[in-house]
């Protein structure tokens, strides 16, 4: 979500991903005769009808999975925009915006290992950023590094960061962007490169590219939430 990130290489990432998957077959083994002994995954079970999750926790404890469509996560996205008091279209074109890599939980956790200050999450959100937003917010005694494995959580996350950038700008930007899209780019550049943004300062040329996506992703994010 940093200005300064480049897009991984596919390359890099395919690497990464036959590291997990190999090292994910030597930590399964195989049962007698060769048989394969992993164990069933765990299903995630919904709960019952007009039950309130607990504090802190994700309304839907989601099940990351290897196939990932931001649409998905129509609902969560509703829900928490609504908590946090920002646009959904916003929130799930954020979401399309930070799709380009894959969220498979063990790649993402294999590629901070090699390159510590990656992010976190379908929103892609990095420790401080998460850590900045969450006191005094449902998910307070959450953790970054829950990131990968709860959807939901990161959804809650991004929402609530987006709310506090939002907070943070000027009444009148001098600008002819919108306020979204001017949050948008404070998601994905700072605080400080959003502000100046909106006082005029050229945009650079990846906040740009970035920009130029959600734009392109806007009409299908609105459709998702409806």
């Amino acid at each position: 979500m940093s200005e300064e990130r480049k897009s991984p290489g596919w390359g890099r990432w395919l690497v990464i991903g036959v590291v997990v998957v190999a090292g994910l077959g030597l930590v399964r083994g195989n049962g007698h005769d060769g048989a394969t002994s992993a164990d069933p995954a765990p299903t995630a079970t919904a709960p019952p009808a007009g039950t309130t999750p607990p504090a802190g926790a994700s309304a839907a404890p989601s099940k990351p999975s290897g196939r990932y469509d931001p649409a998905d996560y129509a609902a969560p996205v509703r829900q928490y925009a609504a908590e946090a008091g920002v646009n959904p279209q916003l929130l799930m074109a954020i979401l399309y915006n930070e799709s380009y890599k894959p969220h498979d939980p063990e790649l993402e956790k294999a590629w901070q290992r090699s390159k510590p200050d990656a992010s976190f999450g379908i929103a892609n959100m990095h420790r401080a950023a998460f850590d900045d937003t969450k006191p005094g917010r449902p998910f307070a005694s959450r953790q970054w590094e829950e990131l990968p494995d709860d959807r939901n959580l990161a959804v809650q996350a991004a929402a609530w960061h987006l709310h506090d950038l939002a907070g943070q700008l000027p009444a009148r930007p001098s600008v002819p962007l919108s306020r979204d899209e001017l949050v948008a780019l404070g998601y994905n550049a700072g605080a400080g490169n959003m502000l100046a943004f909106a006082r005029g300062v050229k945009i650079g040329s990846q906040a740009q590219s970035y920009l130029d996506r959600l734009r392109e992703n806007w009409t299908k994010s609105g459709e998702a939430v409806k």
